[in-house]
């Protein structure tokens, strides 16, 4: 994951501040508010980190095979990577 969880808690608190402060937002409860938030952004976050190992593995599966042809590990990882993309509909950075 390229932010640390400490940012994206002072994200998900800052974010929370600033609408309820606008008074574009209202909640009682800005604590629950900011858990959600917080969890929401950890998990669109993580959904490359998720496809990051996915990849390694079937990676992992065809080592010998690459290894034969002398095909490059990097190559083959941003081939895999961007045809899971690609089939999830997934916007990754």
């Amino acid at each position: 994951m390229i932010l640390s969880r400490d940012f994206i808690a002072y994200m998900a608190r800052e974010l929370v501040k600033r609408l309820t402060a606008s008074q574009m937002f209202e909640t009682r409860t800005p604590e629950a508010l900011v858990e959600r938030i917080r969890l929401a952004l950890l998990e669109e976050l993580s959904i490359e980190d998720r496809v990051n190992e996915e990849v390694r593995q079937i990676l992992s599966q065809y080592s010998d095979e690459m290894r034969r042809s002398g095909v490059s590990y990097q190559e083959m990882f941003k081939k895999v990577k961007n045809q899971i993309a690609r089939e999830r509909k997934l916007i990754l950075r």
